[in-house]
Parts: structure tokens; sequence; C-alpha cells
């Protein structure tokens, strides 16, 4: 698979073939600490005084370098993609060698950052379940209403939590079907080869 990169990253790109390959190291290592705690301008500044750029321009390189190694990572490109998505931008080998080692490098610690970053959802601990049937009233002496109530215990970054639900079997029938067909979707060859891709 193949990274598209818009004009806009191009351009933000295009200022690493200007700067030595030990500055493109650096500013590899700006933009992994980037996705870890946050933009920082100083940093940019300093960068920028050093190179006698504008801060701007420095800015757009370390972001545009920090998405093409978090897209990447995200993808989990091989490194015969990666280069071959890389070789569109036009850099020298070099260039295209050290950009593939920092991706290489920082895959991982980028790949957590990202997992981290993600919301927390709640999972499944536990599920009670109970069948009520009321078999006469006051005002009906012979009919059936079955109810079935549900308890539900969800873990949500440890801290357990509980729902209570309740309904009539014809639609915990019906939400039955509905979860097995998309559990049934989701081992179709189709799906699979989605889920290998965001994986």
């Amino acid at each position: 698979m193949l990274l598209v990169f818009s004009d806009e990253h191009k351009e933000h790109l295009g200022f690493l073939p200007e700067v030595d390959s030990s500055v493109v190291g650096e500013f590899g290592r700006i933009a992994v600490e980037f996705l870890k705690k946050g933009s920082n301008p100083k940093i940019y500044e300093g960068a920028a005084r050093k190179l006698n750029v504008p801060s701007d321009t420095v800015q757009h390189g370390v972001e545009g370098l920090m998405y093409l190694l978090t897209e990447s990572s995200k993808l989990m490109i091989s490194d015969v993609d990666f280069q071959d998505s890389v070789l569109v931008l036009g850099f020298s080998e070099e260039l295209n060698k050290l950009l593939l080692q920092l991706y290489l490098e920082n895959r991982k610690e980028i790949r957590q950052i990202l997992g981290e970053l993600a919301p927390s959802l709640p999972h499944y601990h536990n599920l009670e379940w109970r069948l009520d049937v009321q078999l006469a009233s006051r005002a009906l002496r012979q009919q059936v209403k079955p109810t079935v109530t549900l308890k539900l215990h969800l873990k949500s970054a440890g801290t357990p939590t509980a729902r209570l639900l309740q309904t009539d079997p014809a639609t915990l029938l019906h939400l039955i079907q509905e979860l097995e067909r998309a559990l049934a979707e989701v081992k179709s060859n189709h799906c699979r080869r989605i889920l290998r891709n965001i994986k």
C-alpha cells in the first residue's frame, strides 16, 4: 500500500532536501516528541535561528515529517512500500534511506503513542439475566407477557459500571440475529482485508 501525498504535504516536506541529514534526524526526533507532548514553538524558533529560515518553515517541515511517520506507522507499510511512497517526492537516495531508517526506528513507538491516544471504550465483563412472565392482572385474567431483564457489567479503564436493560423476547431475538449477522460480516474476506490494513 502506497501513501498518497497532497500538494500541501509535498510542499512541507520539500524543505527537507535543503538541510543536512543530521537536521532531518533531529526533525524526526522533534516529530516523535510532538506526538508525545504536543507542539512546542520554542523548539521551532531555536531551529529556525540556527538554520536562518522562518520558524513556520521549520514547523511545517516537522509537521510534514510527523504526518509521514504517523500515516506509515498507522498503515504498517512495508519497507519497500515506504521507499516507493517517498520516491514520488523526488528526494535524493541518501535522504530516502534516512527517512526509511527514521520510520523503522520509530514505528513501534509511534503505534504505541497512537494507541494511547485512542479513546478508551467500555468493554464486556459479565452478564446477568432474568426472565419474568406476567400471567394475569386485575384487568386481564389470562395473559402472557414475558420480559427479559439484563444486567450488563462493563469495564472502562479499570472502572466497573453496570447497565440495566429490559426487553421483550421478540426484540431480543432480533438483536441476537443482527449481532450474529455483524459477526458473520467481520469474518468475510473483505472485512479481513480492511482489518489487516488498519492494524
